[in-house]
């Protein structure tokens, strides 16, 4: 198992990802190329301490790795981002 810290890069905080987090309790991240999608669910799981209930990523243009987070309805993705100073 890789380390959470090392899995997720960073949160990210545009406009569209703000709209993500209120309208489908969707957290956005920049995380490691090499991470799979359980990588960043055990990651996101254990670093917020909340239930992911399912993982999308994608490669950017930039040729980074995005990972879009749904946490499972009992977890507010607005809390997290709360906690992480972004809202």
């Amino acid at each position: 198992m890789r380390d959470p810290a090392t899995v997720i890069k960073r949160i990210v905080a545009t406009e569209k990802a703000l709209s993500y987090i209120e309208t489908t309790n969707t957290l956005t991240f920049i995380v490691d190329l090499r991470a799979t999608k359980h990588d960043i669910k055990r990651a996101v799981e254990e670093l917020f301490d909340v239930k992911v209930e399912k993982v999308r990523t994608l490669i950017t243009p930039k040729g980074e790795k995005k990972a879009y987070v749904r946490l499972a309805p009992e977890y507010k993705a607005s809390e997290v981002a709360t906690r992480l100073g972004i809202i």
